[in-house]
């Protein structure tokens, strides 16, 4: 479903977890066995809404306070490691993320790609897929950028995301960028971008609206539409 007027693009940046990879249902299920260990009540979608996008550290943050869990967030970290890093590996692509990716680098269109995570996560998580990943012009982390002081719905990271494309350095009205959080979507307009969302099919219509395009899967999108190469 197209929400606003659509205008021409030269170069695309993506989010990774849970656009490119099926990873949140990852988190969601290490989170409610956390929650399940302390006693604590159901990890709801209300509360997932507000974490997502943001980086690990705020958004288990969030948790712990808001079920008052008794740990640190280093903690915390340390007991979903235990249970999702023999899982990574297994990270499934989603719909349509190989046809795109690998159209948009067989037609020249500069891709980068932003994520929340850090490089030893996103190395575990892509781990079967690196051909795939290796076609990124580059690849960014929040966590671990210095010139990027606060991550989403802040809109630091796209804009040095942006800044890494080679010269020339597009303008942010020339990039599109793909979402699923609100907290994402959020950080690409501040840019001054267009953003495409992919949303959970659990998202309520008015988290969708702000949004430049909404499709319910990348095997929905029209590249024309944004002055791309369309699919042959």
């Amino acid at each position: 479903m197209t929400c606003h007027t659509l205008k021409p693009v030269t170069h695309v940046i993506f989010d990774n977890d849970g656009l490119l990879l099926n990873t949140e249902t990852l988190y969601e299920e290490a989170i409610s066995t956390i929650l399940s260990r302390y006693g604590k009540g159901k990890y709801t979608w209300e509360l997932k809404l507000k974490q997502m996008g943001r980086a690990q550290e705020v958004a288990y943050q969030i948790i712990i306070d808001e079920y008052k869990l008794p740990m640190s967030v280093q903690q915390m970290i340390k007991e979903t490691d235990a249970l999702l890093l023999d899982r990574f590996p297994n990270s499934q692509l989603m719909p349509g993320a190989d046809r795109l990716i690998r159209h948009l680098h067989t037609h020249n269109v500069p891709i980068g790609l932003c994520t929340a995570s850090r490089k030893k996560y996103f190395a575990l998580k892509t781990s079967k897929h690196k051909e795939l990943y290796q076609l990124f012009h580059h690849v960014v982390c929040i966590p671990e950028e210095v010139e990027i002081k606060t991550g989403k719905p802040h809109p630091d990271c796209y804009l040095v995301c942006a800044s890494r494309f080679a010269d020339p350095v597009p303008k942010p009205s020339s990039v599109l960028v793909f979402e699923d959080s609100a907290n994402g979507v959020e950080a690409a307009l501040m840019a001054g971008m267009q953003v495409v969302m992919v949303p959970d099919r659990r998202m309520a219509p008015e988290n969708r609206l702000a949004a430049t395009q909404c499709i319910d899967s990348l095997l929905d999108f029209k590249p024309e539409a944004f002055g791309l190469p369309p699919f042959q």
